[in-house]
């Protein structure tokens, strides 16, 4: 895992911008803590930070296909699982190698496929390659869109990275925010592309970008398509068995020291049984993974229920640890260390984002970094709710039948922070015809009921949609800390295969997730196996509610915040008693405060 950005332009010579290059790639050191490089050519800077995880030694980028005067080079994020599959194809057809690595089985496959490499790499991945023969660009991002890429043009060309931050370090990008980028923002629909900043956009999800003379040229390589499901019960099940278990033991690969991240959930369970079922094969019967757990030090005794959350992790989370025989850890933390400033603001300046979910996003990042101090790769359940149909919405009547995207019924307005009504963003209106869009995108097949045709749209809004903010999320706070997050549940050919299983069977046994508890059966405890689904947990301390309005009334004390935010709908929840304070209601002062945060580090140039 790593941070990659550069830039091309046609009109310039790189060769003289060593210090914009070598600034842009220090910008992302928390990425890649590691190692670092740079390569400049005449059209062409390209920029890389390392995290060390596989062939410690030989995996050194930027990459280049010779070392005098090359005609290839590659920066590199993420992780290529079926590397040496391609390894022992590619050297089928004559290529030769120098390292271990899976960064160099990327350069020998452009060199054999051009941008059609794309389709035969397998795993989470961003990467550019600049080919100087053909002066050309490629840019390539994985089919879910685990890893991220962004770019924004350049007189003569356009510039790129794993993170906007590092684009603000080119003399020709400003970090810029408009009506658009603040209705992206604050409207909670998960775009693909425009992103917050005016001029900065992502390569799609399954997508790649080429740039050369002739201008830029982008296509979808990869996206979820509506195929028939034949299979019965049976077979489904032992199918999804089958891709679950080989996505997760391709990704236990690493030089490294790695982990799992073991919730109490159904998800993380079964994931880790595998996990640590495969090690045990490879290492031996004595060998155990470790796994870790988040909790506050209010939960056992203050914990309440609310719209995201039924019950108190840590108790399942141990049971299972102990179930599947791994080192377990829990790590408590308090109020106090949720509300650091510091904490807070390093955060924000992860995100590059003033949107996210306040504590849950602190706790997530002390998380990491204690997770940090014993191992580089972590693995996560992220993506099962999406992929099997574990969320609220897709059981509530209400949410099937609302015109609308369906987590705006769960979080509601009150999730987003109400901006100043004299900004006029039309929010609603843009939410109207952004679903409606979204709607277009849905792929169906011919003959669906209408039961059907909804269900198919609310996996693959889900999937398209909102899994994108919480991969983001993760991606996001892990690397700050220096920490690989891998995703096995995000394997493309897990997602296609259970996206084309009919409704019936996703949902055989009348709950959510049927078909992974029924895969699961013997991988978890039987408390775990049918535990209702519950959200990653939130502190119910009144001391943290209690120093948020304190926070929140410093933000509103800023004029650019007064600015934006709507203070009249806000002010309500300052004065509430910090035990009464609900969830949706703090997650408004959250917003403030990040805001506050946003907009100190970034100083952005408002444009609306």
């Amino acid at each position: 895992m790593c941070g990659i950005t550069g830039w091309v332009s046609f009109h310039s010579d790189a060769r003289t911008q060593a210090p914009v290059i070598e600034a842009m790639t220090a910008e992302l050191s928390r990425r890649g803590p590691d190692a670092g490089g740079v390569w400049l050519g005449e059209h062409a800077a390209i920029g890389h930070r390392r995290l060390a995880v596989i062939d410690l030694e030989g995996g050194v980028q930027p990459m280049t296909d010779r070392p005098h005067e090359p005609t290839v080079v590659l920066s590199h994020s993420g992780e290529v699982y079926n590397h040496h599959e391609l390894r022992a194809e590619l050297r089928g057809r004559g290529h030769v190698f120098h390292t271990r690595s899976d960064t160099e089985v990327v350069l020998r496959a452009y060199a054999e496929w051009g941008e059609g490499l794309a389709d035969h790499l397998e795993g989470m991945f961003a990467f550019a390659v600049w080919d100087e023969r053909a002066h050309r660009l490629l840019l390539v991002r994985d089919r879910l869109g685990v890893k991220p890429l962004f770019w924004a043009a350049v007189d003569g060309g356009l510039a790129f990275a794993s993170e906007p931050k590092a684009l603000f370090q080119h003399p020709e990008i400003r970090p810029r925010v408009d009506a658009d980028g603040l209705r992206e923002a604050y409207s909670l629909l998960f775009n693909t592309g425009p992103t917050v900043w005016s001029g900065v956009r992502e390569v799609e999800p399954g997508g790649l970008l080429v740039l050369d003379r002739d201008g830029i040229r982008e296509r979808r390589y990869w996206q979820l398509e509506a195929g028939a499901h034949e299979d019965d019960r049976a077979t489904t099940v032992d199918r999804i068995s089958t891709l679950l278990g080989k996505a997760a033991r391709s990704q236990l690969e690493a030089d490294v020291p790695l982990c799992s991240l073991l919730s109490g959930g159904i998800d993380s369970t079964v994931l880790t049984a595998l996990l640590a079922d495969e090690l045990r094969l490879r290492e031996g019967p004595d060998a155990r993974i470790r796994s870790y757990a988040v909790d506050y030090s209010d939960q056992a005794e203050q914990f309440t229920g609310d719209v995201l959350r039924t019950g108190h992790d840590t108790p399942y989370a141990t049971e299972a640890g102990a179930f599947l025989g791994t080192d377990h850890s829990t790590v408590v933390l308090d109020p106090h260390a949720l509300l650091d400033p510091e904490h807070r603001k390093a955060v924000v300046v992860a995100r590059d984002s003033p949107i996210g979910v306040g504590d849950m996003d602190t706790s997530l990042y002390l998380l990491f970094g204690e997770i940090r101090r014993h191992s580089t790769v972590a693995l996560s359940g992220e993506a099962a709710d999406e992929v099997f149909g574990g969320y609220p919405w897709f059981h509530n009547p209400k949410a099937l039948g609302a015109d609308t995207f369906p987590w705006l019924l769960v979080t509601g307005d009150e999730a987003a922070m109400p901006l100043n009504p004299e900004l006029d963003l039309h929010i609603a209106e843009f939410r109207d015809d952004t679903y409606r869009s979204a709607l277009a995108a849905v792929p169906h097949l011919d003959g669906e009921t209408p039961a059907e045709h909804r269900q198919r749209e609310m996996q693959h809004l889900s999937l398209t949609r909102w899994l994108r903010q919480l991969l983001h999320r993760k991606d996001r706070l892990s690397m700050a800390r220096g920490l690989e997050v891998r995703v096995p549940y995000c394997d493309h050919r897990l997602v296609q295969y259970a996206f084309d299983a009919p409704w019936a069977l996703k949902s055989f046994d009348g709950r959510e997730k049927s078909l992974l508890r029924a895969a699961g059966t013997g991988l978890a405890p039987e408390s775990v196996l049918h535990r209702p689904k519950n959200h990653y947990p939130a502190t119910h301390h009144p001391d943290y509610n209690r120093g948020l309005q304190d926070l929140a009334r410093d933000a509103l004390s800023v004029e650019q915040v007064r600015a934006l935010a709507d203070e009249t709908r806000i002010k309500p929840f300052l004065d509430t008693p910090p035990e009464r304070l609900e969830w949706g209601h703090r997650l408004r002062l959250e917003r403030v405060v990040d805001l506050a945060l946003w907009l100190d580090h970034h100083k952005p140039e408002l444009a609306l």
